[in-house]
């Protein structure tokens, strides 16, 4: 019985990759390695730093992602004259009610799209810190929930280029992986030019729903890992300590 369970789990699971990762690649070319990753964080609730040049679909593959998901999704852009409360809110005074209230900012969302994240001021993006950790904001001295799921998908361009500003350490250990992307094969550059070249917008389908990323969540939770296989995990980990 408990067999059946596990591959009927199993199988579900593979589904909803599949018909997500089919879903991005209507628009996406190539890039599987990524993809992948996204994925893997939808699954495991983690967040996902994005690196690449400008103009290798960063941008489009989160949002073709969200796309895909029937829940919230918010993009905002960093600058360098964004301000923390641009992000999480801030209390205004409400004069009919002579009172003030909480006006809340885009980071209330499922999918956040941070876009170029290094583009903005260390300030700026440690406004991120506690969303990312906790799940929660502070405003005004009073803590919001955020929904569940939650996940911040940034995107950055080489901190070579100018106008950057390098993710601090507590930063970067909110994202569960890096991803780097690089240029398409040749291949790729063809089918890129023919589906630009047609000029006609790609439709994404909602192909998976809130509660199917919790039922697979719950899923992935409930993987036994045996004891070979954890210290396969923390031994490199402690040999880099």
């Amino acid at each position: 019985m408990e067999s059946r369970v596990e591959s009927a789990t199993a199988e579900a699971g593979t589904s909803i990759l599949e018909q997500v990762t089919g879903a991005v690649h209507e628009r996406v070319v190539g890039q599987d390695e990524a993809v992948e990753g996204l994925l893997v964080a939808l699954l495991t609730g983690g967040h996902i730093l994005l690196e690449g040049l400008p103009g290798l679909a960063k941008t489009l593959m989160v949002r073709t992602l969200a796309e895909a998901i029937h829940t919230g999704f918010r993009r905002i852009q960093f600058t360098p004259d964004l301000l923390p409360t641009d992000i999480v809110g801030t209390p205004i005074f409400d004069q009919a009610a002579g009172e003030f209230r909480v006006q809340k900012g885009p980071i209330f969302s499922n999918i956040i799209l941070a876009d170029e994240i290094n583009r903005a001021p260390p300030k700026v993006q440690a406004a991120l810190l506690e969303a990312m950790e906790e799940r929660q904001v502070t405003i005004g001295g009073e803590t919001f929930k955020l929904d569940d799921p939650f996940m911040v998908l940034a995107t950055q361009n080489p901190v070579e280029l100018h106008g950057t500003y390098p993710l601090a350490e507590a930063q970067l250990d909110r994202f569960a992986m890096k991803l780097e992307i690089g240029y398409p094969d040749r291949g790729q550059e063809k089918e890129i030019v023919r589906r630009v070249a047609a000029g006609t917008p790609i439709p994404v389908d909602t192909v998976i729903t809130v509660e199917s990323i919790a039922e697979a969540r719950r899923a992935v939770a409930e993987i036994r890992l045996e004891d070979d296989v954890l210290d396969y995990i923390v031994e490199p980990v402690s040999y880099t300590h």
